[in-house]
């Protein structure tokens, strides 16, 4: 297929399980479909995926290798190294320019562009990110059971989150980064549960390749740790889908309907950026998902 000479049907920015698994679901629809990814995922650093039926324990890397050569058995689905620096026009025929300069035109688009954690200014953190400074026990926390764990969090979240993670482990520490703003009902109900809470900043994360060995607190105490969950700040991957003027919702993700449709007709959104439940087998369901209504909008002229 001639990128320059060819309308797609729908054009997939973000080549990830999502982009790919939403390829996929177009590509056996018969679609004429482009994908683009510059080849950088948020979990490029986990070592392994889990919690995704036949896939469990396999690296990152290996399912995306796979996913890619499925997809692309697809005669009418292409995969292009790039990066999308622009979009403009509207439903059902719209512009999309590259930062090769190339011009690319489309009826849909789905953005696939995931979330960019904010990373707090901890040495060692970013090192361990997506390793053993965690943020989904469903996806990494049976490797670390009843091991010593830190949570770094605060107030409410803290005190729902540290419950949830009192499953996977016994040894749990809540660091709060400075004075906790939990309730005197919630750290006693904790401390019931047998979880220590810390309320002196981190100063940095020790770890080998990424393996945390422990934190150093602002004290100069050290606290040995096999892992450390965090939920981050983050912003949207992609500020493209914003420009267009799709809306994002109070928790700062594209708001979607149940056809993952965003607020700008013909632009859908699926994964990470459009959702707080992040995994594998989460992003996966929603390309497919995505696939399916979009093509259903194709059949009915919309």
């Amino acid at each position: 297929m001639d990128k320059n000479n060819l309308i797609y049907d729908a054009l997939i920015v973000g080549g990830s399980y999502a982009g790919l698994s939403a390829a996929l679901g177009l590509g056996r629809a018969r679609r004429k479909v482009l994908v683009i990814d510059h080849g950088m995922p948020c979990n490029r650093q986990t070592p392994h995926s889990h919690n995704f039926l036949t896939q469990d324990g396999s690296t990152p890397a290996e399912i995306s290798a796979l996913a890619k050569a499925q997809v692309s058995a697809y005669p009418t689905v292409q995969i292009m190294n790039d990066t999308v620096a622009g979009v403009s026009g509207e439903n059902m025929g719209f512009a999309v320019s590259l930062a090769d300069g190339g011009l690319v035109r489309a009826k849909k688009i789905i953005f696939a562009t995931g979330i960019q954690d904010l990373m707090p200014d901890i040495p060692g953190f970013k090192e361990s990110w997506g390793i053993s400074v965690i943020h989904c026990p469903y996806c990494h926390g049976y490797e670390y059971s009843d091991q010593p764990t830190g949570l770094l969090l605060n107030g409410d979240a803290a005190f729902d989150f540290g419950q949830v993670i009192r499953n996977w482990t016994d040894q749990l520490t809540i660091f709060t980064n400075g004075v906790s703003t939990l309730s005197s009902a919630q750290t006693a109900e904790l401390q019931l549960l047998g979880i220590m809470l810390n309320e002196i900043p981190i100063k940095s994360v020790s770890h080998t390749d990424g393996h945390l060995t422990g934190v150093t607190l602002s004290n100069e105490d050290q606290v040995p740790l096999a892992a450390m969950y965090a939920r981050l700040p983050f912003k949207q991957h992609s500020q493209i889908p914003v420009d267009l003027g799709c809306g994002l919702n109070a928790l700062g993700y594209l708001e979607v309907d149940d056809m993952q449709r965003t607020t700008v007709a013909g632009i859908f959104a699926a994964g990470d950026n459009a959702s707080p439940f992040r995994s594998v087998a989460g992003a996966v369901a929603a390309g497919a998902k995505t696939a399916a209504m979009l093509n259903h909008d194709l059949i009915m002229g919309k």
